[in-house]
C-alpha cells in the first residue's frame, strides 16, 4: 500500500472533492473496490509495520475512502420490515456469509458491516456488532454484547468476552485504531479505546477500561505505563491487567479517603494464567 496505488491515488482525489463527488459514478465505483478489499482483507485501515515505533502503520487513505462511502451513501431500507427493519446509507449494508466462508455467525441478533473483514474461524455470538473497517483475524471468539468498532485490528485466536467494547475510530484519518493482538484475552464488561494497543498474550481482566489518558501500574517492573505524544497508551505482551484503584494524594479528596480507578499490571502471564484460558479451546 504506498503511493503508487492506483486505487488510493482515486480515492484521495474523490475524497478530496468533497460533496462534489455525490452522484459521480467513478467515485462509488472507486469506494466499492476499496470496499471489496477490506472485506477481502487485502486491504486494512492499519498494518503490522515493524519500522514504526508501535509495529503498526495506519493507513489514512483507507479511512478516508471509508468516509467517502458515507459521503457518497443515501438512505435506504434494508432488512425484512417483519422480521427487522433498518434504514442505512446503501453504500455500507449488512454483510452476509456462505458456510464455505467457515466463519460462524451464531443465530440471533449479531451484525456485521460491509467493510469489516472476518477470517476463517470467527465466531459471532448474539448480539454482536463488528462495524466497518475492522479486521477481525482467524479463530477470534466475538461474544455476546461485544462491540468492535470501526477499523479496529483484532488479531488471532483473541477471546473478546461479554460486553467487551473494543473502541472504533475513522477521524482524524491519522489517528491510531484500538489494535488487539495474537492470544489476548479480553474480559467481560472491558473497554479499550482511544487507540490503545494490547500486545500478544495479555489478559485483560473483567471490568478494566484503558483510553489514552489511563495511566496503567506495571507492578512486577515498577513502573507506570502511559500513552505519550506520539504513542497510544500499549499493554505488553503476557500483561495480566487487573482494575484497581490509587487514593487521591492531595486536596478534598485526600481528605475524604477517596480513589480513583487504575488498572493494574500485577503478573506476566504463566502457566496458570494459561490453564485459567483454556476453555476458550473448547468453544471455538
Amino acid at each position: 500500500m504506498n503511493s503508487a496505488n492506483p486505487l488510493e491515488q482515486t480515492i484521495e482525489k474523490f475524497f478530496a472533492e468533497g460533496p462534489a463527488a455525490i452522484g459521480n459514478t467513478e467515485a462509488l465505483d472507486a469506494f466499492l473496490q476499496l470496499r471489496e478489499g477490506l472485506e477481502a482483507g487485502t486491504l486494512r485501515s492499519a498494518e503490522p509495520d515493524a519500522s514504526q515505533p508501535t509495529g503498526w502503520r495506519v493507513n489514512a487513505w483507507v479511512k478516508r475512502g471509508i468516509l467517502l462511502g458515507f459521503r457518497l451513501g443515501h438512505l435506504v431500507s434494508i432488512g425484512e420490515d417483519a422480521v427487522l427493519s433498518c434504514v442505512d446509507k446503501h453504500t455500507y449494508p449488512t454483510r452476509r456469509f456462505t458456510p464455505e466462508q467457515n466463519i460462524r455467525i451464531v443465530t440471533g441478533g449479531s451484525a456485521v458491516r460491509a467493510g469489516a473483514y472476518l477470517a476463517s474461524g470467527v465466531v459471532v455470538v448474539p448480539p454482536a456488532y463488528i462495524n466497518t473497517g475492522a479486521y477481525v483475524d482467524e479463530g477470534t471468539m466475538v461474544d455476546s454484547h461485544a462491540l468492535v468498532g470501526s477499523c479496529a485490528q483484532i488479531g488471532k485466536r483473541v477471546h473478546l468476552s461479554a460486553a467487551a467494547q473494543i473502541g472504533g475510530v475513522l477521524e482524524p484519518v491519522n489517528a491510531s485504531p484500538v489494535i488487539i493482538e495474537d492470544d489476548a484475552l479480553i474480559g467481560g464488561n472491558t473497554g479499550v479505546y482511544e487507540g490503545t494497543i494490547v500486545r500478544s498474550r495479555a489478559v485483560l481482566a473483567a471490568g478494566v477500561i484503558l483510553t489514552r489518558g489511563t495511566p496503567v501500574y506495571d507492578l512486577p517492573n515498577n513502573t507506570i505505563l502511559k500513552a505519550t505524544a506520539e504513542t497510544p497508551l500499549i499493554i505488553p505482551s503476557g500483561a495480566v491487567v487487573v482494575a484497581g484503584s490509587r487514593a487521591i494524594q492531595s486536596g478534598p479528596g485526600k481528605e475524604l479517603g477517596l480513589s480513583v480507578y487504575t488498572p493494574i499490571i500485577v503478573k506476566y502471564r504463566d502457566e496458570k494464567t494459561d490453564l485459567s484460558t483454556a476453555l476458550e479451546d473448547l468453544l471455538r
